[in-house]
């Protein structure tokens, strides 16, 4: 899923009114959760290896 391009918004997550939900619908919206708790730790996995193999290249050498 793409986002759309330019700033974020200030508020990133509304969580829903889950008062009338079926205790399926509960355990669904938790795995949906889960899977957005992973995509973003996955990015951020990403970001740090980039980071750390820029890190290494741009290393200032000692001595």
């Amino acid at each position: 899923m793409e986002e759309p391009e330019g700033p974020r918004p200030a508020n990133r997550f509304t969580p829903p009114v889950i008062d009338r939900w079926g205790v399926e619908d509960l355990r669904a919206y938790i795995a949906e959760l889960r899977e957005e708790i992973e995509r973003v730790e996955r990015e951020i996995a990403k970001r740090d290896a980039s980071k750390a193999a820029a890190d290494l290249f741009f290393r200032k050498p000692q001595g």
